[in-house]
């Protein structure tokens, strides 16, 4: 009996403290206070005390049942990445941040444009870190989105977790609909897994540390197999055998070189397509973002980079 008095009397906590529940089970929160508490060994008391300020959002659902790469097509998301401004702010975080870029670099094997590429692509170099409470964002994801609830209640357990190991501040952090956070827009998990203390000054911030962040994105694209020297992409003609296109992982061998690739078609304008050759390094990049039209705005954009800052003009 005083369980279940203890049990109405969280769940009475819950729904005081959040005006925006309607769409979520606050059964299902109880019980997800209990599991990460024990699984991530963190204080019950306290563990309820953050969730108690975490909003259902509708506006979460919507971002996520409409993502860009989902309902554009290539010409009209690459416009949105591939701007003189991005270029050109790419060379000046380049220029900034140089000496870092250089290091982990050569010690990963990560070329600096792809990481630059990658942190312009995702937040316009720390300008665009996204305006969503973090803890909004996984909490409705979490036990408002059916198909992935699993993924994102793990997100969650993560992102407690580095709550409570100070890495970030649970009530204020913000970040994208999805719940990534910093300069490269890392999930909680990844942020655990992957992020990387550049400073070695005990503290890994990824929201406001630029050099952090930067060792930690080419640290993520280092551990998920990067090919130092290898390609990314190469234009084609179009092919003259079957396949399917924009497949992210490689799989159609090349007889010459003995090298797996896949096969980008790609409307560059209406009733217009171009294809391009993706290798390893190609697969790699879509691991931080499962989009064939990520990756193809990543190479792309560090390209125009790299041509700017060596040579002063775009390719």
């Amino acid at each position: 009996m005083k369980k279940n008095i203890i049990y109405t009397t969280s769940l009475l906590i819950l729904q005081l403290s959040n005006p925006v529940v309607a769409d979520v089970d606050l059964r299902q929160v109880d019980e997800f206070i209990d599991t990460v508490s024990t699984e991530m060994s963190l204080e019950p008391q306290w563990v309820r005390s953050i969730i108690s300020h975490a909003n259902h959002q509708q506006g979460i659902i919507d971002a996520m049942n409409k993502p860009a790469e989902k309902t554009l097509k290539w010409f009209e998301y690459r416009e949105i990445f591939l701007t003189e401004k991005r270029t050109r702010e790419g060379v000046e975080f380049w220029q900034e941040h140089e000496a870092v870029l250089n290091k982990v670099s050569t010690e990963t094997g990560v070329p600096a444009e792809i990481i630059v590429a990658i942190i312009g692509v995702e937040t316009f170099y720390g300008r665009i870190k996204g305006n969503h409470k973090v803890l909004d964002a996984l909490y409705t994801l979490a036990f408002d989105y059916p198909k992935r609830s699993k993924f994102f209640t793990g997100e969650l357990k993560h992102f407690l977790k580095l709550a409570q190991e100070n890495h970030v501040d649970a009530l204020t952090a913000k970040g994208s609909y999805a719940g990534a956070m910093g300069y490269g827009q890392f999930m909680p998990s990844s942020y655990r897994s992957y992020a990387v203390d550049y400073e070695q000054d005990n503290v890994i911030d990824l929201l406001n540390n630029p050099q952090d962040a930067i060792a930690s994105v080419a640290n993520y694209l280092n551990k998920h197999k990067w090919e130092p020297g290898g390609k990314v992409l190469e234009s084609i003609e179009k092919p003259n055998f079957s396949t399917k296109f924009n497949e992210l992982k490689p799989h159609i061998k090349d007889h010459n070189s003995q090298q797996l690739f896949t096969v980008l078609e790609l409307d560059v304008a209406d009733n217009q397509k171009q294809y391009w050759q993706g290798f390893q390094n190609f697969y790699v990049i879509s691991s931080y973002n499962h989009s064939h039209m990520y990756v193809t705005a990543v190479y792309q954009l560090s390209q125009a980079i790299k041509a700017l800052k060596e040579h002063g003009e775009q390719p």
